[in-house]
């Protein structure tokens, strides 16, 4: 089910045994993930979904016709993208504020 997860994980150079600590399971069950021989729950789906910065779809296996890559960010970028999901919304605009700010110089 969790068809990308692989691919995902060794081209951001991240160990299944990171992927479960952060998860809170133990390596083996990434490993069954990753060889499709155990399924992961959907609050699994979306904790690995935020990790590396893409879809549930993405991961497993179900893009929009045309996209058959998750977008080429490097992993500053994936962390950003991860840290500012879990702003509030006043400090969302800050953040976007900021931004525009920056791009107009």
């Amino acid at each position: 089910m969790v068809k990308n997860l692989r691919s995902l994980r060794i081209s951001r150079g991240v160990s299944q045994q990171k992927i479960a600590d952060y998860l809170g399971i133990t390596q083996q069950s990434v490993n069954r993930y990753e060889k499709q021989k155990f399924e992961p729950d959907i609050g699994t789906l979306i904790m690995l979904a935020d990790y590396f910065g893409t879809t549930v779809d993405y991961l497993i296996g179900h893009t929009p016709p045309g996209d058959t890559a998750a977008p080429e960010l490097s992993r500053e970028e994936w962390a950003l993208i991860r840290d500012y999901r879990r702003l509030d919304g006043g400090e969302k605009e800050s953040i976007r504020m900021v931004v525009k700010n920056y791009l107009k110089e």
